[in-house]
């Protein structure tokens, strides 16, 4: 009896309080009243948690309502710096607001407002010379610091079959370096090409089965690929913390040590420097977009499940740095438009942000590359029952691009019966990939040793 006592008294006192609402007190209510209401009025479920929603109030609260559930979300949450993501068609979680994800129509409306910006070639390669010159400005890199004197360490050659590994590590800014795996053919008649394997943000990094696995096949098919740490990630922790990788100027020491890496293979007599690729999956697809837009030198691009007109990056080290403000508001999709009309292929999947790539991205992109009549140099391969990640398939389909338009043979990695075939690469344990040893021992005594450090050398790299 006192129980139901208290739940009419608490009914009585909701609707007291409604009734009692007027401009007076701005009709102000609850959020999670407000909330409530939304999943009664649409039969919806909305997950949040209370820690989220405790003690915020929102004014003119029925005022936001609108017949369409989504707009009333929009209009419910942003105000208080929070928004929707749709699980399914009756589930939507509240979080957060993050810049990096908006919702699937805003990221068209997005595309639909950038692609109205240009009409032709002239058009579109005046847009794109805008945004890249922006781009650097974004990076700090409109000047690239001047290059260590140091040559690359190089230790361990294995030989496997067909192929060799050896663990490299190259000096970006005096004291920073980027740490690798390079793969190489074994046999070599003639210049080979070059292509770069950013690693994203999965366990294990560049030291993952898929990782070796793509780099090894690679190179059994004449190319020389090498995988690189994200900074602060695998050896990079030898000279900075796990939070550092979430530190905005991750994002322009990443694109550095990608642009003095190709700087360095390409001084390699053995390469050919008009084939060039680069590929990635995840964080590595963000970088393989960046570096395609950034520099003329890739020809090839192969970014995997992160292309999306509605999502950015959810980590400072591919959204850190204002590149997606440039040109009054660009995206992923612009940026990866930047590598036309030179060769990619964009790989996605069902279950990720890159779900909608062949009804909504992929147009666009076959729309610059037609400003080139070269609309057969972009394709997409999509996996719709498939997730987030570089596997088997995806990379069968990566292998088949590179070998047409790098000139590799393909026929390295095929079984008898035509199939290509990763049974014959050699899986190596993470410690085998190591530079400066098991414990960073071999690490130069003078290596920069924390965050601030670096920040200073590369502020004042930019006045020098």
């Amino acid at each position: 009896m006192k129980l139901l006592s208290l739940i009419l008294f608490f009914w009585l006192y909701i609707n007291i309080c409604s009734i009692s609402q007027s401009s007076d007190n701005q009709y102000r209510k609850p959020l999670i009243e407000v909330l409530d209401n939304i999943e009664i009025r649409f039969n919806v479920n909305l997950e949040y948690s209370s820690d989220l929603v405790k003690d915020l109030w929102l004014e003119n609260a029925d005022w936001r309502f609108r017949p369409d559930l989504e707009k009333t979300l929009n209009n419910v949450l942003l105000p208080l710096d929070l928004m929707y993501v749709k699980k399914d068609q009756t589930t939507y979680k509240i979080r957060k607001y993050r810049y990096a994800r908006i919702t699937v129509e805003d990221g068209r409306e997005i595309l639909d407002y950038l692609s109205s910006l240009y009409n032709d070639i002239h058009s579109w390669e005046k847009r794109k010379n805008e945004l890249r010159q922006c781009m650097f400005k974004a990076l700090s890199l409109s000047t690239l610091p001047e290059k260590p004197e140091s040559k690359p360490v190089i230790k361990h050659k294995r030989k496997m079959n067909g192929y060799s590994v050896q663990n490299i590590a190259i000096e970006t800014l005096p004291g920073l370096y980027v740490c690798g795996s390079l793969y190489s053919p074994l046999k070599q008649k003639e210049k080979v090409p070059v292509i770069l394997c950013p690693n994203g943000h999965f366990e294990g990094g560049r030291y993952r089965d898929d990782q070796q696995y793509r780099c090894a096949m690679l190179a059994r098919m004449g190319a020389v690929a090498v995988s690189y740490d994200l900074f602060a990630w695998g050896e990079s922790l030898l000279q900075f913390k796990p939070e550092d990788h979430h530190r905005s100027l991750a994002m322009t020491i990443q694109a550095l040590n990608s642009i003095r890496i190709l700087d360095y293979l390409l001084s390699l007599k053995n390469v050919d420097t008009s084939r060039v690729g680069i590929t990635g999956a995840s964080g590595g697809g963000s970088q393989t977009m960046l570096i395609s837009a950034l520099d003329d030198r890739i020809k090839v691009s192969v970014p995997v499940v992160m292309l999306s007109s509605y999502f950015y990056g959810g980590c400072p080290c591919e959204s850190g740095k204002p590149v997606h403000l440039c040109g009054n508001g660009t995206n992923n999709v612009e940026i990866a438009g930047m590598a036309a009309p030179r060769a990619q292929l964009v790989i996605s999947d069902g279950e990720d942000w890159t779900a909608h790539v062949p009804e909504i991205e992929y147009p666009y992109l076959q729309k610059i590359y037609g400003y080139y009549g070269k609309e057969g140099n972009v394709q997409n391969i999509h996996f719709p029952d498939e997730g987030h990640d570089y596997g088997y398939n995806k990379r069968i389909a990566t292998y088949d691009f590179m070998a047409r338009h790098l000139g590799l043979n393909i026929s390295a990695v095929k079984d008898r019966k035509g199939n290509i075939d990763e049974s014959d690469c050699i899986i190596e344990e993470e410690s085998e990939l190591y530079v400066f040893g098991k414990n960073g021992e071999d690490l130069p005594a003078y290596a920069i040793k924390k965050f601030e450090d670096l920040e200073d050398l590369f502020n004042r790299s930019l006045i020098e």
